[in-house]
């Protein structure tokens, strides 16, 4: 069995991550971390209830490196990079599902984040979790930066016709819609129920730290400087993305042969699902699947792509990371 830690265990993206790894067939969740929080798991997680016999721990790097083999890293950014490091001196693997690892620029870090990174040699050198794009790179490594949620949407939406040159990298508009879960568990006044509810709203208008995360991924697999114009919406339900993203056609082809060429990227990948109709967050809820499709209107390329923003959006892909990393099928415990 391979021992596993969750560090900071109190999230949305920590319970899903508690219950797919509850059902891996090689895997032992060995310790669960809070920095404040020592009640028993099931006091914060009670869907949990006899299935899992553990509290909440703050425990050292040291200490979770002898418990676990494998950390997955649930803090925020700012805090995770003064983690990591020592959890990775200590001989532990990382996989770390906050932004503090992906982006390969300390400047442009501090830019977005305003913070200045503190581990700034390993950025750069972190390899982007996506298996669909960049898996050949995550077996054998020791951290593992897993992509945001809105960035999983729009890349694996964008990929295959940038790659392919068969749209123009530049003046791309991705229109992304998010549940409420996408901002996390920590109170916030804008996320109560009654500000939500019955409500519809952009956020993050021009300077959504996402986007440069999504230009530089796009720019790497695509060979060419990619520009977007990215533009977040809260939506009342609690889960779900749905991208719907407007690109000017380099050619010619017509829309059948456009999804024959998404198709063929993603051979083999069994977590995209290249599909006929327009995607609905409802088929993809509680999966590790994210569905694309294309429709061309009047010379305009329109991509649509929905995924469950706290699974193919965090937990999962984790998942998959981790799948790779320790050399399990890929998709073991997601299907």
């Amino acid at each position: 069995m391979t021992r596993v830690a969750i560090l900071g265990a109190t999230g949305y993206t920590a319970y899903e991550l508690i219950r797919i790894l509850l059902r891996h067939p090689q895997v032992e969740i060995t310790a669960v971390t809070s920095r404040t929080d020592t009640r028993h798991i099931t006091a914060v997680h009670p869907a949990f209830h006899g299935m899992l016999n553990l509290s909440l721990e703050n425990l050292s790097a040291d200490e979770l490196a002898k418990r676990a083999d494998y950390v997955f890293c649930c803090l925020p950014h700012g805090a995770s990079m003064e983690t990591i490091p020592k959890l990775m001196s200590a001989g532990a693997k990382v996989v770390d599902l906050s932004a503090d690892y992906r982006l390969d620029s300390p400047a442009v870090y501090e830019q977005w984040y305003g913070l200045v990174h503190t581990d700034p040699t390993r950025l750069g050198d972190a390899v982007y979790g996506l298996p669909e794009l960049f898996a050949d790179k995550i077996a054998g490594q020791d951290l593992i930066a897993n992509p945001g949620c809105y960035t999983s949407t729009s890349i694996l939406a964008l990929a295959p016709l940038l790659a392919q040159k068969l749209i123009k990298p530049q003046g791309i508009i991705i229109d992304a819609k998010s549940g409420v879960s996408g901002a996390g568990r920590t109170p916030k006044l804008t996320n109560l129920y009654s500000e939500v509810n019955e409500s519809f709203t952009a956020y993050g208008v021009g300077n959504h730290r996402h986007t440069p995360e999504i230009e530089q991924v796009l720019t790497t697999v695509s060979e060419q400087e990619v520009g977007v114009t990215f533009t977040p919406h809260l939506v009342p339900m609690d889960r779900g993305i749905l991208c719907t993203i407007y690109a000017q056609q380099t050619g010619d082809l017509g829309q059948t042969e456009l999804l024959e060429r998404v198709r063929a990227f993603y051979s083999g990948k069994p977590f995209v699902r290249v599909v006929e109709h327009i995607p609905v967050t409802k088929h993809v809820a509680h999966t590790n699947y994210c569905d694309i499709t294309v429709r061309l209107s009047r010379g305009q390329l329109i991509v649509f792509a929905a995924l469950d923003n706290l699974v193919k959006g965090a937990a999962g892909v984790a998942v998959q990371n981790f799948n790779l990393l320790a050399g399990y099928s890929e998709t073991t415990a997601l299907i």
